[in-house]
């Protein structure tokens, strides 16, 4: 979040967020009114050399952008988020040159002698930055690392993981460290905490999982009520505040899920051993005690430091099974656990139903995953079902992360709060005259109630995609906070992460003031002037992280589409603008801009804003937000990480117009050259889509 700088009111200082296409976001200070701070969009021309992560100086500019938010302008690059940086090497003119990946600078940068550091042309290398280049002068840099052939294995993850700066190696003393947390436990030894140990708990995950932080209890009370005990492993038994590995931890700020690769927040011997919830081993947990009525209703919640010895551990597919037919595993799964399994199935129901009835939104859009060969190469690409199975626990870790969120709030700490502000009510409205052009009807777009009954009624037809990323794009991005904002589609005026402390931050902070609590001492809270400082960093670690993923995927998806050229394949629209449509592969999720000109080359196409269609003025063809396309592959780039996408003629729907009220609200983008090309202003960029995924995390309530 930005703050203040000097000369004068419209000129502020802090760290500024570039997208793929070289925009740039930047957070405005708190507002007066105490409502979320703004952001400034800043055109690719007008970042000046900022990059990702960079602290800069802004000027706010008088114009908006065509949403209506404001625009600014890089005056200064203050401080540098990294000086390292991953491209392809080559030699001229007696020179090694880097051209760095995703075309991040105009030009190549030099690094000096020929075969420095032993490198080969078309090797890919790390390189520092001694100097950025500017206006007037190239960049200069120097080789530090050779990675090696981009099409050998595990070249492509090295590239990654130096390209977002990811911390793979521990450092001796956090080790060190490690070792002597773990020379302490002892699973004989129970003093001080509450034995669970005969209780009967399960964990479910997915099947390849290492790091299990969270497993459960259920029990049926007499009034016909439930006591759910949600046990999270205590990391903050092993993590000492200020410590070397608090240190590293916080600096890490969260696990990173790379395609066949993790990279812990934690040292393995802690984040895969001693914490993890294993199965038939004590383990030592914080709980949160959560007694429910029959309906569902929370009467009461007690934290308590215990100790569990998971009895089943599960992958979510067994549980699917299992439920469908209980009696079907009769011998296989003890009743005890079949029984708990049934009962956590039906509270979760009850308790998923009051949710929503309260205003909470889900959005339906397909997960993705890949598989990998033994030498890292897609071999696979499919569509994650999210079942009942995925529903229990995250209606469980929903309830543990409200629960101590309340319980924080009510004693009246400043903690790390997860916030999801509320979308501007101008968003909303062009949200509701977009689904008005598909058919729907949302006379109350500020309802969550007529939001979710809408995603509902679209869920199971072809009009499903056109809906949930026309939503999405309304929303706002989640963050960490001491600020009281609330979460917009949880429906909660309070709510934080607590859930998964062996791989986020944010809920190691919260266990140490749960821990107090639950030994009968005073919490402290962070202070507001902390609570900014550390939800910056935190939310900043957790989009390197997810970035960091999401390259990686782009990336081998690349590889693996580049034998595939010519090939036509299904596609969804999930972005227009006038200068062309955002096309995203259905089984293959890579996206590409269409431009308009390789649209028609003899129509000439308006865009209207609030329908997010192109429309072609000859052809009456057309292109909308969600609509079901084919492209075919033409070409994909190594160097800049993009594929081109060509518009089949089969696709886009005839909508003809029926009279001027379209035209009022269209701008129009010539596909084909006209004498007054000269004249007319196009975007080169792409807007960003907010929203998240995950693989592990992403199905957990935790991960909101």
């Amino acid at each position: 979040m930005g703050r203040r700088g000097p000369g004068g009111p419209a000129i502020f200082e802090g760290p500024v967020q570039r997208t793929a296409r070289g925009a740039g976001f930047f957070r405005l200070p708190p507002r007066n009114d105490g409502g979320p701070p703004l952001e400034l969009f800043i055109r690719s021309s007008e970042m000046h050399g900022a990059m990702n992560g960079d602290v800069v100086r802004v000027r706010k500019l008088g114009r908006r952008r065509g949403g209506g938010g404001q625009c600014g302008e890089v005056v200064e690059v203050l401080e540098r988020s990294t000086t390292r940086f991953v491209g392809r090497y080559f030699e001229r003119d007696d020179r090694g040159w880097v051209r760095v990946d995703r075309r991040m600078f105009d030009g190549p940068i030099a690094v000096g002698d020929p075969a420095a550091k032993g490198a080969r042309p078309g090797d890919q290398v790390v390189l520092e930055m001694l100097s950025f280049p500017d206006g007037s002068r190239s960049g200069e840099g120097v080789l530090v690392e050779v990675l090696g052939r981009r099409d050998e294995p595990g070249v492509d993850q090295q590239t990654v993981v130096h390209e977002y700066g990811l911390r793979v190696e521990f450092p001796d003393e956090v080790l060190e460290a490690a070792r002597e947390a773990a020379s302490g436990f002892d699973e004989e030894i129970v003093a001080g905490r509450v034995d669970f140990t005969g209780l009967t708990v399960v964990t479910i995950d997915p099947s390849d999982a290492r790091d299990f932080d969270d497993a459960i209890s259920l029990d049926r009370l007499d009034d016909g009520g439930w006591r759910l005990g949600v046990h999270i492993a205590d990391v903050s038994h092993f993590v000492q505040p200020g410590g070397a590995l608090d240190r590293e931890a916080r600096l890490r700020g969260t696990s990173t899920y790379l395609p066949g690769q993790v990279i812990p927040m934690l040292p393995e011997l802690i984040s895969n051993g001693l914490a993890s919830l294993q199965q038939k081993r004590v383990r030592y947990v914080l709980s949160a005690l959560i007694d429910f009525s029959e309906e569902g209703i929370v009467r009461g919640v007690e934290f308590t430091r215990a100790a569990i010895r998971v009895t089943r551990r599960f992958g979510y597919e067994e549980v699917s099974e299992i439920l469908a037919d209980p009696e079907r595993f009769h011998g296989r799964v003890a009743a005890p656990v079949r029984e708990l399994l049934v009962d956590m199935h039906r509270l979760s129901r009850i308790l998923r139903s009051r949710r929503f009835d309260a205003g909470a939104l889900e959005l339906h859009l397909p997960e993705i995953r890949i598989e990998l060969d033994d030498q890292g190469r897609v071999e696979d690409v499919h569509q994650v079902v999210h079942d009942e199975s995925h529903q229990v626990i995250e209606e469980f870790m929903l309830a543990a992360n409200l629960a101590v969120a309340k319980e924080l709030s009510d004693r009246g700490l400043v903690f790390l709060r997860r916030v999801h502000p509320s979308p501007s009510p101008s968003k909303l409205r062009q949200f509701a005259t977009f689904v008005s052009g598909l058919g729907f009807r949302l006379d109350r777009p500020q309802s969550r109630h007529a939001l979710q009954k809408l995603i509902d009624s679209a869920s199971a037809g072809p009009l499903s995609h056109a809906v949930n990323y026309a939503l999405l794009r309304s929303f706002k991005q989640a963050e960490y906070t001491g600020r009281r904002d609330g979460h917009y589609a949880l429906a909660a005026e309070d709510y934080c992460h607590f859930t998964s402390p062996i791989r986020r931050y944010p809920d190691l902070v919260i266990h140490r003031m749960i821990a107090a609590i639950a030994t009968g001492k005073r919490p402290r809270g962070l202070g507001d002037a902390k609570a900014v400082r550390l939800g910056r960093s935190c939310s900043m670690a957790e989009r390197r992280s997810e970035q960091a993923e999401r390259a990686l995927v782009q990336l081998k998806l690349l590889h693996y589409l580049a034998g595939r050229r010519g090939e036509t394949i299904d596609a969804v629209v999930v972005g227009v603008e006038k200068f062309g449509v955002i096309c995203r592969g259905t089984r293959v999720p890579v996206e590409a801009l269409v431009h308009v000109k390789e649209l028609d080359g003899n129509d000439y196409f308006d865009f209207d804003r609030d329908e997010l269609t192109l429309t072609g003025r000859r052809t009456g063809r057309s292109f909308r937000l969600g609509d079901p396309v084919q492209v075919k592959i033409v070409a994909v780039d190594l160097d800049e990480r993009s594929i081109r996408f060509e518009m089949d003629r089969r696709s886009g729907l005839t909508r003809r117009s029926d009279g001027g009220s379209r035209r009022r609200k269209t701008s129009g983008s010539r596909s084909a050259k006209r004498s007054d090309a000269g004249t007319r202003k196009r975007s080169r960029g792409a807007k960003k889509r907010r929203g998240g995924r995950g693989g592990k995390k992403g199905r957990r309530g935790g991960q909101r």
